[in-house]
C-alpha cells in the first residue's frame, strides 16, 4: 500500500530532523548526561515535527544502541517506529478528553515499563484535555513514578493552564526555513527521477509556509502526476492559484477604481477551476511584495520571484501609496480568517474588489442625495446681477415682505474666501447670512431662507438620520452587531470635530461607548475630516420628539452640506 511523503519521510533519528536544531540540541545532551526531564511540553505551529520529536525522544531513552542514541536500527526503536512498542502510549487528547480517560492514565503510570528503561506518554493536542480533566493530571505530572516521561503537544500552549505549564520543560518549535525546505524537496525529486525547475521549487517551499508535513503533501501532489519535468506553471496548476500577472493586473484594475473589470478578471480565474481562498493568500502575498519593493533597494533575498517580476512589481509600487497597501493587506487578511468557515469564499473576495476599488463610496455619494433646508430664493439687485451668475425662478411664499439685501461688498484679490453678504439691519429678525464655498471669487448671492420652526427642524432630523443609517449599514460590515445601536440610539447633534448620540438606556450608553471608536472611523470617512462622538442617556420619549431648533442648527447644517446659514429666532 502507498504511503504518503510526509510518512515515509519521516526522521528516524536526531540528525534527520529539519530545522529544529535548537531543540534536538538540548535533547541529546539531556539524553548524554543522562538528566531527561520527566515532562515537557512541545509547542509549535501544525507539521514542525513536534509528535516526530517526541517519538525520537522516547527512542533515545529505550536505545539499547551503545553509542549515540537513538540509532533507529535496534529492536526497541524498530518496535517504536512501528508502533508496537508497549511501553510508548501516544493519546489523542482530543477524543479523549474527560477526566476518566486521565484516570486510566492516572492508574496505568503505576506499573513499571515492560520492555524497555523507560515509559513514555505522548498526549497529543493537549489544550483540548477539559478542565476536570487537567486537574485530574496535575498531581500526576508533578511526581510521576521513577520511569515514566510525559511529552505533551499543542498547537495552542495559550490554552493550558499555568499549572500544566509550570510542571514542565517548555520547548517552543520553530517554522521551518524556505531553504532548508527547498533542500529537502530538492533531495527528493531528485531520488524520484524528476527534473523540477527551481522557480517551482521555491514556489512549493512558499506555500508550505514552514510546515514539514504540508511542504511534504503539496510535493506528492505534483508528484503523483508522473510528470518528468516540473516548471512553476504546472505547479500553480497543482496549486489552484495563478502567476504573478495575474495579481499585477488584478491590483491595478482596483487601483484605477475599475470594480467592474476586476470583478471580470476574478470570474475568468476562477472559472479556470482556481480556487478562492487560494487567490486571496497570494493576492495578499503580493501586497506585501509591493510594501517591500516601496522600502526596500534590494528585495531579492525577501521575494520568491523572478528579477523581471521583482521589477513589475517595483513598477507598480511606485505609484500606489502605501495607505492602499496598508488597507488592502488589513482587509484581505481579515477576509482570509473569515473565509475558513464560509462555503462562498468568491463573494468574500469580490467584496473586497468592491471595497478596495472605493465603488461603495461612490455608490453611497450617488445614492444619498443631500438634505437641504426650504429656502426662499429672492430676486437679486441690478447690481449683483451683473457680477453674479443667473438666480433660480423665485419661489412663492407667503412670508412676510423681503428685506431688500445691501449691495454686495467688492471682493479683494488676495481674499482666499469671500465675506459673506448681509440683509439689511432694518429687520434683524428676518435677516438670513448665507455663504457658498464652490464660488469664491464671488460674492454670494444674497437670499432670504425663512423655513417655519417645524420645517427646519424636520430636515435636521432627516439629514442625521440619514447619515446615522449610513453609519449603522457601514458598521454591520465591519462585522460587529449594530443591531442594539441601531434600535436604541439616535444622532443628535453634529458639528465641525464631534458629534452626540443619543440613547435611550444606561445598558445602551455602555455598548455604544465600547463600539465609539469604530463609530468614530465611519463617520470620519464619510465626512472626510476627523470627527469624536460623546454619548448621552436622554428619556426615551426625547428620543421620538425633538426639541426646539436652536442657533447650533446653522453650524451642524454648514458642517454637513457645506453652506454657511445664520438664523435668529
Amino acid at each position: 500500500m502507498y504511503q504518503a511523503l510526509y510518512r515515509t519521510r519521516r526522521p528516524e533519528v536526531f540528525s534527520e530532523v529539519l530545522g529544529q536544531k535548537h531543540i534536538i540540541k538540548i535533547l541529546k545532551h539531556q539524553i548524554e548526561t543522562d538528566t531527561v526531564s520527566h515532562a515537557y511540553l512541545f509547542c509549535g505551529t501544525r507539521g514542525t515535527g513536534k509528535t516526530t520529536v517526541a517519538r525520537l525522544l522516547a527512542k533515545a531513552v529505550n536505545c539499547s544502541s551503545k553509542g549515540e542514541r537513538p540509532c533507529g536500527r535496534c529492536p526497541s526503536c524498530e518496535a517504536i517506529a512501528r508502533g508496537s512498542f508497549m511501553d510508548v502510549i501516544e493519546i489523542d487528547a482530543a477524543s479523549n478528553n474527560g477526566v476518566d480517560n486521565i484516570r486510566e492514565l492516572r492508574e496505568s503510570v503505576k506499573y513499571p515499563p515492560q520492555a524497555g528503561r523507560k515509559k513514555v506518554y505522548i498526549v497529543d493536542e493537549v489544550h483540548m484535555l477539559s478542565s476536570g480533566a487537567f486537574n485530574a493530571l496535575l498531581k500526576t505530572l508533578e511526581e510521576p513514578p521513577e520511569n515514566v516521561i510525559f511529552i505533551l503537544c499543542t498547537t495552542e500552549p495559550q490554552k493550558l493552564p499555568q499549572t500544566i505549564l509550570s510542571r514542565c520543560m517548555r520547548l517552543d518549535f520553530k517554522r521551518v526555513p524556505q531553504d532548508v525546505l527547498a533542500a529537502d524537496m530538492r533531495q527528493i525529486a531528485e531520488e524520484r527521477g524528476v527534473n523540477i525547475t527551481e522557480g517551482a521549487i521555491r514556489l512549493l517551499a512558499a506555500n508550505a509556509d514552514g510546515s514539514v508535513r504540508d511542504g511534504l503533501s503539496i510535493l506528492d501532489q505534483v508528484l503523483a502526476s508522473g510528470d518528468s519535468e516540473i516548471d512553476r506553471d504546472t505547479v500553480l496548476d497543482y496549486l489552484g492559484t495563478v502567476g504573478t500577472e495575474f495579481f499585477t493586473e488584478l491590483t491595478e484594475l482596483v487601483s484605477q477604481r475599475s470594480t467592474g473589470e476586476a470583478l471580470a478578471l476574478l470570474d475568468k480565474a476562477l472559472s479556470d477551476g482556481k480556487d478562492a481562498k487560494q487567490l486571496m493568500k497570494d493576492w495578499n502575498a503580493h501586497y506585501r511584495n509591493l510594501m517591500i519593493t516601496k522600502f526596500m533597494r534590494d528585495p531579492e533575498d525577501l521575494l520568491n520571484m523572478s528579477e523581471d517580476n521583482i521589477k513589475k512589481v517595483r513598477e507598480q509600487s511606485s505609484h500606489i501609496s502605501f495607505e492602499e497597501i496598508d488597507e488592502a493587506i488589513r482587509r484581505i487578511s481579515k477576509t482570509i480568517n473569515d473565509a475558513r468557515w464560509s462555503t462562498q469564499p468568491r463573494i468574500l473576495m469580490e467584496l473586497d474588489i468592491v471595497a478596495l476599488s472605493g465603488a461603495k463610496g461612490r455608490y453611497m455619494q450617488v445614492e444619498k442625495p443631500a438634505v437641504q433646508p426650504e429656502t426662499v430664493i429672492r430676486e437679486a439687485p441690478k447690481e449683483a446681477a451683473a457680477v453674479h451668475t443667473p438666480v433660480p425662478e423665485p419661489v412663492k411664499t407667503l412670508e412676510p415682505e423681503p428685506v431688500k439685501a445691501a449691495e454686495p461688498e467688492p471682493v479683494k484679490a488676495a481674499e482666499a474666501e469671500p465675506e459673506p453678504v448681509k440683509a439689511p439691519e432694518t429687520d434683524p429678525a428676518k435677516a438670513t447670512e448665507v455663504h457658498r464655498e464652490d464660488v469664491p471669487q464671488t460674492p454670494a448671492t444674497p437670499i432670504e431662507s425663512e423655513p417655519e420652526t417645524g420645517q427646519k427642524e424636520e430636515a435636521r432630523i432627516t439629514e442625521l438620520s440619514k447619515l446615522w443609517e449610513e453609519v449603522m449599514d457601514e458598521g454591520e460590515t465591519t462585522g460587529g452587531s449594530f443591531n442594539l445601536i441601531r434600535s436604541w440610539t439616535r444622532l443628535k447633534s453634529l458639528r465641525q470635530n464631534t458629534y452626540t448620540v443619543s440613547v435611550a438606556t444606561e445598558f445602551a450608553a455602555k455598548y455604544v461607548r465600547e463600539k465609539l471608536d469604530t463609530i468614530d472611523k465611519i463617520i470620519s470617512s464619510v465626512l472626510k475630516r476627523s470627527v469624536r462622538g460623546s454619548v448621552v442617556v436622554e428619556d426615551p420619549e426625547d428620543i421620538v420628539e425633538e426639541s426646539a431648533p436652536s442657533q447650533d442648527y446653522a453650524k451642524e447644517i454648514r458642517d454637513a452640506i457645506g453652506i454657511d446659514i445664520k438664523l435668529e429666532d
